[in-house]
């Protein structure tokens, strides 16, 4: 994937709602909670009752700072309610404190203050440098407090770090659920957040000599190190309005990790979906093992973004392992091929990743309409969108689009086909459906910027407006998979050849133009 536009104002603004975008109603602030605030009667997150609380409208950044200033990481990507982390934290103050947000909908405020800190003594912590073959940043900072999370609600929490200064940062941190069954499962994309972390001067992307093969990359990236930027712009950018929808809903919601669901292959037992929000690139086999089997058990399965499940990686205790275009030298390279760490569609274990997902990643960056093809469809039921029904720039900067060839599950339906010129080439990106023989529904955006239009803040000369349609559409979704398995009362009906112009020609079918 290329270089992303992170600077994006937080989703404090505007929002989109089941049917419109809305401007955003701010709440009085709270503090705290009691032990079981936001939980029904069997101790699981209830998303009514937690929304019902007031929320904290103040929970972005007012000052950033430079960037020593402050800034920490959490030893754990996530934990169960109750059990306790470390926050590792450096600044050039003489003191710093930490408050902890749960990110919800809260009438609008979007957010909830559970935690806050006493002035914790600050200092500045030594800087990192790559180590080994692999160039791996780690900080490995010492403690500077430890934490509970006695009375945390189940949820995606932001943990701001203020300085005495003023200046401030974000620790993004998950309070996982420790069962799914019956519920719409949200999932953090960490593995992806740390590849895309320059934090320390490296990345999976980047080096001090380039990007990619300039042969300066790291190949195994580290948990134990602060986020770049503002400490969480994945999430904030392609994951928070997406959960504030999902929690503005009241549906019955559960929170977890892509690690968490490399680790746990029964993780999503009874799941009723599973959601990849979205920038969600970065996938183990066991990950992609695991929600496949679960889409094969009648759990619906949603893809808000594009370019999911593209990059095939590793993970070695805090370390997430990916060779990419390097992959010949992966130790594991002649001895497990299918644990390579490249692209899932790569050499020496090709495995498309359509398979799952129902698209094909194709390449980046455009900017281009967004163009309705079955307004009919119960999915877009309610938008008032008609075929050829355009939103402008709403696909970008990376896209997907259905192909013809063996890999895609059939049936599938197309919903949206959208041309576009890429690199100078002219394809196109689709929205789709599909449903498998479980009754599970699987849905695709096509589009990177799908959950950013939720915001309605016209970023990207995405206008306000499409976020009615784009709020309209994931309300639908989930609630029709939150229900169970959705192409039980929705099957798909296939409609791949009338939009496909390789369909049906052997030479094109399956083919990748980048």
């Amino acid at each position: 994937m290329g270089t992303q536009e992170w600077d994006r104002r937080h989703f404090l603004g505007a929002g989109a709602a089941a049917g419109a975008g809305v401007f955003l109603a701010g709440c009085t602030a709270d503090s705290g909670s009691g032990p079981e605030t936001g939980t029904a009667g069997d101790g699981m997150l209830s998303v009514p009752a937690e929304n019902g609380r007031p929320g904290d409208r103040d929970w972005g950044l007012r000052q950033r700072g430079a960037d020593r200033a402050v800034e920490g990481y959490a030893d754990r990507v996530s934990v169960l309610p109750g059990e306790a982390f470390s926050l590792c934290v450096s600044t050039t103050a003489k003191g710093f404190r930490a408050e902890a947000f749960r990110m919800g909908w809260y009438g609008g405020a979007q957010a909830r203050k559970v935690w806050a800190s006493e002035r914790i003594p600050g200092t500045a912590q030594p800087p990192a440098r790559p180590a080994g073959e692999t160039r791996t940043v780690a900080a490995s900072w010492q403690p500077s407090l430890r934490v509970s999370t006695r009375g945390w609600p189940e949820g995606a929490y932001l943990i701001r770090l203020t300085a005495d200064s003023g200046d401030q940062r974000h620790i993004p941190l998950t309070v996982r659920s420790a069962s799914t069954a019956g519920r719409l499962v949200l999932v953090n994309a960490v593995a992806t957040w740390q590849a895309y972390n320059t934090w320390g001067g490296y990345s999976l992307y980047y080096g001090p000599g380039g990007k990619d093969d300039s042969g300066s990359r790291s190949l195994a990236v580290s948990c134990d190190r602060p986020y770049d930027r503002d400490g969480a712009p994945l999430f904030t950018t392609y994951e928070q309005p997406a959960i504030a929808l999902a929690e503005r809903l009241g549906l019955p919601l559960a929170y977890t990790t892509s690690m968490d669901l490399d680790r746990d292959p029964q993780l999503l037992h009874g799941a009723h979906a599973v959601v990849s929000l979205g920038h969600d690139e970065y996938w183990t086999p066991a990950m992609r093992a695991h929600v496949t089997a679960a889409r094969d058990a009648g759990t619906n399965v949603a893809f808000l973004g594009a370019n999911a499940c593209f990059r095939r990686i590793r993970l070695e205790q805090r370390l997430v392992v990916c060779y990419k275009t390097d992959w010949q030298r992966d130790p594991l390279y002649g001895k497990d091929d299918a644990a390579v760490t490249t692209d899932w569609r790569e050499p020496p274990h090709a495995d498309p990743e359509n398979a799952l997902t129902g698209t094909l990643y194709e390449s980046n960056p455009t900017s281009a309409d967004y163009v309705v093809a079955e307004p009919g469809h119960w999915l877009l039921e309610g938008t008032g969108a008609v075929r050829g029904t355009a939103f402008p720039n709403l696909v970008g900067t990376e896209y997907d689009r259905v192909d013809a060839g063996p890999a895609t599950p059939r049936p599938i339906e197309i919903l949206a086909h959208s041309w576009l010129v890429c690199r100078g080439v002219r394809s196109f990106a689709d929205t789709a459906y599909y449903t498998v023989g479980s009754g599970a529904g699987v849905f695709n955006s096509g589009t990177m910027r799908w959950v950013e239009s939720l915001t309605g803040d016209g970023g990207h000369g995405i206008p306000p407006g499409a976020a009615r349609f784009t709020g309209r559409v994931t309300a639908n979704l989930l609630r029709a998979f939150a229900s169970g398995p959705a192409g039980r009362e929705h099957p798909a009906a296939d409609n791949l050849e009338a939009y496909d112009p390789y369909a049906g020609d052997p030479i094109w079918a399956g083919r990748n133009l980048w």
